[in-house]
């Protein structure tokens, strides 16, 4: 009876226990102002680290999401009239060296040891801003938007300080956050925070703030209070002077031309207006410092998508690229200033972006751009404006104009317009989701079906997960500022681009098990997944049907199984290699395929990656393998290898039609200041063999010394195309 009654009762304790552990509760923190001065050098001996509340009991993001993490962590915070101080003790018990990929900024963090810092000052759970360290000390920042579903945006730059020191069984990190390098709501006496910490040895991500494993760790909607001691105060004026200067040669030696000196100037300027309220100016911008894109092969009828990286437009940049979706962008600013590949000369341009009382953003910009042989000059303006709705929720409007100026005036019939509005709900432990658009083009010579409209909704649970999707793009809806993938067709007659409308539909159904017992499994399940596209009319002119099953590892490797059918409809004969070889008749075409992915562990030096997909293709048959190879020698270097071969066999080639996408780079950071990147690719779709290089010096705080080299070959006979070499110099007033 007393083992009975004592099962009983430990039972009990235990429900109470789990249940409990399974609300997890918001946590809070006060944060008090300090007289002391702090010197940020990650030793922590200043009295206000020893005598404030420390946060601490942090829970378990992945694998699990349902315990306390066995990693311990404390974190202190405290702030002063010019900057946010937060302190951690990341304890480390396991013995080994860490986990870093390199000394190079803006790390990867799911695959690097760190702690990071993530703040929504404004409570609106859209818009946030992230500061990391890793134990060697190497920072990351970023921007969170979107409400953080989708991660952290590292591509923005700004002003803070930190320090880490290693201790026994343990790392120290001191940062430092200058009121005026974010935006926050003067006299606020609340903001949301969260601390995390990787620990890619015990293979554990945690958070202060439960974050639940089926969500991205920096999702806005998990997050702890702030608690100020007094409401804030606005921050002192604050100024960013970023002149630059550039220079260099280069030779085209398809065009026979002689060695051309490169030579270049501007300046950019960023005013904070209010303490939530930015300006920024520009002029004759140079953007030498991108990142080169990276070749891909393309056996779509769509075009590629490739990111922005240019600095200049990422900050709130959500307030004007999250309209519409991921494919049907009414603003995508890589039309401003690049066309086809080629850079086009930006005079200057103007943006005024920020947050105006609790509920309302609105962003504003005007580009203008110079004439050159690929086109007249152009000025773009974009206006958007955003309505806090509930906690989790906004509506957005949005207004795009591109007009052609010649001889200093507008061509009144060379113009395109956009006006759009966006809706985006969530519920406020994010299981609900969606977003509805409708958005209208306006164009000299089109009047008839020229909108676009979508829904999207996404539940999501810790096993489950369920998505719809619907997309109508009308043939006369031009988004020319904005990116959307659709077949068109140039025909020589009229000297006009033939648009094809469309609706899609993109279901998606998923299912992970949760295996207590497996010593190797941590989930697996079954995933089903639609992408169907029809003509105005409701024909079938595309459909992507498929089945996979995926299973992912203690070790954090993963494996997929696919069985994907197919159906195509060409309008056209089509070269559907891509490679101007001979064309399929048009008309419709049914064919299955496999695939099977397959990830080793990301955490060990050596490390790689597979996909293989082998069937049939349109007519004929397809085998296509990947391979991604990488080596980590930590932490000054990560060297990869990466192939993507192809080959096609269809009735009416006479020969198997092969391509081939080589590529290798190599990341060596010599210090935390001096970084060179170089990778080569080798591209027979594109007929280009080409080498990127580039030095880094960042000799500041965001002032950096850049020197980059590039070539571009014929794949054949590697007769040479360009060369180029140029050196950037960019410093940051302040």
């Amino acid at each position: 009876m007393h083992d009975i009654l004592r099962g009983i009762f430990l039972g009990i304790f235990t429900g109470l226990f789990l249940a409990v552990l399974a609300q997890k509760p918001v946590p809070s923190m006060s944060i008090h102002k300090t007289a002391e001065k702090i010197k940020v050098d990650g030793r922590l001996e200043e009295a206000v680290w020893q005598n404030t509340n420390r946060a601490s009991d942090f829970y378990i993001s992945t694998p699990i999401d349902t315990a306390y993490a066995e990693t311990k962590t404390e974190v202190m915070v405290t702030y002063d009239d010019k900057n946010l101080y937060v302190a951690a003790i990341c304890y480390d018990e396991i013995e080994g060296d860490n986990i870093i990929q390199s000394l190079k900024r803006d790390f990867s963090y799911p695959r690097t040891d760190a702690f990071s810092v993530i703040i929504d000052p404004f409570n609106d759970k859209t818009n946030g801003f992230s500061f990391a360290v890793n134990p060697k000390g190497v920072q990351r920042e970023g921007v969170i938007q979107g409400g953080g579903g989708f991660g952290v945006t590292t591509a923005w730059d700004n002003l803070w300080y930190s320090e880490v020191t290693l201790g026994q069984g343990k790392w120290f990190v001191e940062i430092a956050i200058p009121f005026n390098s974010i935006r926050f709501k003067e006299g606020g006496t609340e903001w949301s925070i969260n601390f995390t910490r990787n620990d890619l040895k015990r293979n554990e991500s945690s958070s202060w703030a439960a974050v639940p494993r089926n969500f991205n760790i920096a999702t806005l909607n998990f997050c702890g209070k702030l608690i100020w001691d007094k409401p804030l105060q606005k921050s002192k004026k604050y100024v960013a002077i970023i002149p630059y200067l550039s220079g260099g040669i280069s030779k085209n030696y398809v065009t026979s031309e002689d060695v051309k000196p490169i030579g270049n100037g501007g300046v950019d300027a960023k005013i904070a207006v209010t303490s939530s309220l930015q300006l920024d100016l520009t002029v004759n911008p140079d953007f030498s410092q991108v990142e080169v894109d990276r070749q891909q092969t393309n056996l779509s009828r769509f075009s590629l998508f490739f990111p922005e990286r240019r600095n200049f437009f990422i900050e709130n940049s959500d307030l004007f690229s999250n309209f519409g979706f991921s494919q049907i962008r009414p603003f995508f600013s890589r039309r401003i200033g690049l066309k086809n590949g080629n850079a086009v000369p930006i005079l200057g341009g103007v943006r005024l972006s920020g947050k105006i009382g609790d509920d309302w953003r609105i962003g504003v910009m005007n580009m203008q751009t110079d004439r050159t042989s690929l086109g007249l000059a152009q000025n773009y303006s974009v206006g958007a404006v955003q309505r806090q709705v509930g906690k989790s929720s906004n509506l957005s409007f949005i207004g795009v104009n591109r007009s052609t100026i010649k001889k200093g005036e507008f061509v009144i019939k060379d113009h395109n317009r956009m006006l759009g509005s966006d809706f985006n709900f969530a519920s406020a432990d994010r299981k609900h989701a969606g977003k509805v658009f409708f958005h209208k083009s306006f164009s000299p010579d089109k009047s008839a079906d020229d909108y676009a409209h979508a829904s999207w909704y996404i539940y999501s649970t810790g096993s489950f997960r369920a998505k719809w999707n619907h997309e109508y793009v009308g043939e006369n809806y031009n988004a020319a500022v904005g990116f959307v993938p659709r077949v068109r067709r140039y025909n020589p007659i009229l000297d006009s681009v033939e648009r094809k409308g469309y609706w899609r539909l993109e279901p998606l159904i998923r299912y992970k098990f949760f295996p207590e017992k497996s010593s190797h499994i941590i989930s697996h399940g079954p995933q089903i997944y639609l992408n169907r596209y029809t003509d105005k009319d409701y024909k079938l002119t595309d459909n992507q049907l498929a089945f996979s099953y995926q299973a992912q590892f203690k070790n954090t490797s993963e494996i997929e199984l696919s069985y994907r059918q197919w159906f195509t409809h060409l309008y056209f004969d089509t070269d559907v290699t891509f490679t101007d070889t001979t064309a399929i008749p048009s008309g419709d075409y049914k064919y299955d395929n496999i695939r099977i992915d397959y990830s080793t562990n990301p955490r060990k030096k050596l490390n790689g990656e597979v996909t293989s997909i082998f069937g049939e293709y349109y007519n004929g048959f397809r085998n296509n393998v990947k391979l991604g190879l990488n080596y980590r020698m930590q932490p000054w270097g990560t060297f990869g290898l990466s192939y993507n071969y192809n080959s096609i066999n269809m009735p009416q080639i006479e020969n198997d039609v092969k391509i081939n996408l080589i590529g290798a780079s190599a990341e060596m950071s010599f210090t935390k200041g001096i970084f060179f990147t170089t990778f080569f690719q080798y591209n027979t779709q594109a007929d280009n063999f080409n080498i990127n290089s580039r030095l880094q010096w960042r000799f500041r705080p965001l002032s950096d010394f850049y020197l980059v080299y590039s070539e571009n070959y014929e794949t054949l006979d590697l007769g040479v195309k360009n060369r180029a070499l140029v050196l950037k110099l960019i410093y940051w007033f302040q």
